[in-house]
């Protein structure tokens, strides 16, 4: 009976998991450029261990703007709403093309799952 209910707790916390790594609808339009596999860069980098890291520093192989990689600053959420919300005025000269994510609700659901993804 304790394995049984070992294996239904692994089960469960594994299920949860998967749920929590599933992308949110607001992340369709960034998969036209970006990856989550560690390692997979596109047009963008890779965003697998963006959350949390110095920005210009991720995404081992790929070649950041000066912008970005001069911006010094670390991703947390207050950096990462910003630049989501609007990329070109947070940090000037980086070379993402896409002019943001206005919804709050769909730029926090986005930082939640680049949480996940380490």
């Amino acid at each position: 009976m304790k394995l049984q209910l070992a294996a239904f707790t692994a089960l469960v916390t594994l299920a949860g998991t998967a749920l929590a790594a599933d992308p949110p609808a607001a992340f369709t339009p960034c998969k036209a450029c970006h990856k989550v596999e560690a390692g997979a860069n596109g047009v963008g980098p890779s965003l697998f261990g963006v959350a949390g890291s110095k920005a210009g520093t991720a995404a081992a192989g790929f070649k950041y703007s000066p912008a970005m990689t001069g911006w010094g600053k670390t991703w947390d959420d207050a950096n990462l709403a910003a630049y989501l919300a609007n990329p070109k005025d947070t940090i000037p000269g980086n070379k993402m093309v896409f002019a943001g994510t206005k919804n709050p609700d769909d730029v926090a659901a986005l930082i939640a799952y680049m949480k996940t993804l380490k």
